[in-house]
């Protein structure tokens, strides 16, 4: 009786145990990127611009881009996409939107007679590519780049320039 009243209690002894919960620091892997690309709009590449991220990203990640619309007080205006401008009668004039894949992000140009668009609009358009982790994506201010850049830590010097 003694040596099932020990295996017994072994048997116990292993079975209820309960599991322990590590509340350690949480490490973030997450890269956050930011690529710098000067596009033209054209008729030629159908008033688009493909570009190819290095290596894939993750599915959840968030891809924001921005347009140089200017500068105000020596700073830097940028406009996050889709960015839309309109006649003075208030219809759709044209217009820059982008869609992403887990490889690439192709920034377009959406209207009628795009050709007709100032080349102000069109040509040589400086664009910034912002790869924002999933995490980070809920709780930063998208529409101020300077916000999103605080946010992930980056500076002026880690954004990538890419010649096309």
């Amino acid at each position: 009786m003694k040596k099932i009243f020990t295996i017994l209690a072994i048997v116990g002894l292993f079975s209820l145990q309960s599991c322990t919960v590590n509340d350690g620091p949480i490490v973030d892997n997450t890269i956050s990127e930011v690529f710098e690309v000067n596009a033209s709009f054209t008729a030629t590449n159908d008033y688009s611009k493909l570009i190819t991220f290095s290596y894939p990203i993750y599915s959840s990640d968030v891809v924001l881009v921005y347009r140089l619309s200017g500068t105000s007080q020596g700073n830097d205006v940028w406009k996050l996409l889709p960015e839309t401008h309109y006649f003075t009668d208030g219809t759709l004039d044209f217009g820059y939107d982008q869609d992403h894949t887990t490889r690439d992000v192709n920034v377009f140009m959406i209207g009628n007679n795009l050709q007709t668009v100032s080349a102000d609009f069109r040509l040589n358009q400086v664009l910034r590519v912002v790869i924002v982790p999933a995490g980070y994506a809920s709780s930063i201010n998208k529409n101020n780049f300077e916000a999103v850049m605080s946010s992930l830590k980056l500076n002026e010097s880690q954004i990538q320039k890419i010649q096309l």
